[in-house]
């Protein structure tokens, strides 16, 4: 069992605690269970169900970066946080200019959390993919699928437009 104080001292090492000691021949360095390594793994067997070979190629960057994450937060806690904070913040507000400017619409964020934060990512890795010729069956149903939810989306909107132009004619 981990004692209090050896529980505390990893937690400002490494910001999340380890949720399941390992033995140390079971132990990858920068790996240890923790919430981020768990996180990495599941996302990792997610993109694996949905998509085997596109899965399989972004595992080691996914558990990679996730390693790489570890290591800074218990080498330099404070400045990797920091970093970590302002990249995502600008990230973020990145985003909502961009989708609010070029798009003229609300980011996916507002409609569907578990696509904003879960298939996005893998969506922009096989985008990638599709770019470096890889499965042009799979690139062409899903630009059919994408051009047909941008229909049903500017019908939605157009809708929505004339609706509240008959409702201040009135």
């Amino acid at each position: 069992m981990i004692s209090l104080s050896k529980l505390t001292r990893h937690i400002q090492a490494t910001n999340t605690p380890t949720l399941i000691p390992l033995p140390s021949w079971l132990t990858i360095p920068n790996l240890e269970l923790n919430f981020g390594t768990i996180g990495a793994i599941l996302y990792s067997g997610f993109y694996i169900l949905l998509e085997p070979v596109a899965g399989t190629a972004l595992l080691p960057i996914i558990i990679g970066w996730t390693a790489y994450a570890n290591h800074l937060t218990t080498v330099s806690s404070r400045s990797a946080n920091q970093a970590a904070i302002a990249i995502e913040i600008v990230a973020w507000v990145a985003q909502f200019v961009g989708h609010g400017v070029y798009e003229k619409r609300a980011p996916a964020l507002l409609d569907n959390l578990l696509q904003a934060f879960v298939l996005a990512p893998f969506f922009v890795f096989i985008e990638g993919l599709f770019m470096l010729g890889y499965r042009p069956e799979l690139q062409k149903r899903v630009n059919a699928q994408v051009v047909k939810e941008i229909k049903k989306f500017r019908a939605s909107k157009e809708a929505t437009n004339g609706s509240a132009k008959n409702g201040k004619a009135q």
